[in-house]
């Protein structure tokens, strides 16, 4: 089946280094990574910015001497962040990343995409090993201590994936009691449901990745895969025979771009550049191109600028 194997082959931890029409790749040994079946067509064309420049940023100052940006992402992700057949590099965020770069005056075809698992994040950010991080990482008061949001440039909400036969859960997180429950390591769903005890602990299980925990829910080895309902609606569309989401979300989570925490200036320009795409139209014609696909509609967000 389609989803087995694209789960099978996400769950890969190491690969050979692919280079892509859309940039450049480290080795995934950051964990992750993987490609999905099929071919996610054309990047979108974005124009790169001439004479861009971030006065007071010491990371924007990095990348220009580099000649390119070196980006956090994840890569298990359909229709935000993945690899297709052909090893080249997809969906929503994955745009959001080559917009910034862009937008920074550096060509996104040159993007060296590191694979980061959300355990790994704020470290990755705050030791310097990216630029900065685009994979569904959402705003919270705990990590602003650590890292720097821009944003948010999507707002999705906690759901559940169950089996399409299982209806046991369909009153949402209330029904969690007693069942087994799987999300990724260090993501914020996985901290809501042991914050909120909507089951015991010794039905919790975790993974680096969404992907790993599909793959459980298909075994059936657990009951439930929770985590933002833009990335549970990307793996029920690639199982509609197995997988649904419930679709009763139970939270709100604002995607932002992850930042170095005291570089303001590049925050400011990030900002900036969002509240362009937001405007112009660029914003709905990426999440048209990619998120879109599922069928649903969205607006862009307010942007949170402090």
């Amino acid at each position: 089946m389609r989803m087995r194997n694209l789960v099978a082959t996400l769950g890969v931890a190491a690969l050979a280094l692919t280079v892509g029409a859309c940039g450049k790749d480290d080795s995934p040994t950051a964990g992750g990574g993987g490609s999905t079946t099929g071919s996610c067509g054309d990047l979108h064309k974005f124009t790169v910015a001439s004479g861009a420049d971030v006065t007071g940023s010491p990371t924007f100052t990095k990348m220009k001497a580099r000649g390119h940006a070196v980006v956090g992402v994840k890569a298990d992700q359909p229709n935000l962040g993945y690899k297709d057949a052909n090893g080249k590099r997809c969906g929503f965020d994955i745009e959001i990343a080559r917009m910034v770069s862009a937008q920074l005056g550096l060509d996104p075809d040159k993007i060296e995409y590191q694979e980061i698992p959300s355990a790994n994040r704020e470290t990755a950010i705050g030791g310097g090993q990216i630029d900065y991080y685009v994979g569904t990482y959402s705003i919270t008061d705990k990590r602003k201590k650590l890292v720097s949001f821009a944003g948010p440039y999507f707002v999705a909400g906690q759901d559940l994936l169950v089996r399409k036969s299982d209806t046991s859960m369909d009153a949402g997180k209330t029904a969690l009691k007693g069942k087994k429950v799987c999300s990724a390591t260090g993501s914020t769903p996985i901290q809501r449901v042991k914050d909120e005890q909507l089951t015991e602990a010794s039905n919790i299980s975790e993974f680096k990745t969404y992907s790993e925990c599909v793959s459980q829910l298909l075994d059936n080895k657990t009951d439930a895969v929770t985590t933002d309902d833009a990335i549970l609606k990307g793996y029920a569309a690639n199982a509609p025979d197995e997988l649904r989401v419930v679709g009763k979300p139970f939270s709100t989570e604002k995607y932002g771009i992850g930042l170095p925490l005291t570089d303001k200036a590049l925050r400011d320009k990030v900002n900036a550049g969002l509240e362009s795409s937001f405007t112009d139209g660029t914003w709905k014609a990426l999440y048209d191109e990619t998120l879109g696909k599922s069928g649903a509609a969205a607006t862009p967000p307010s942007l949170e600028k402090y």
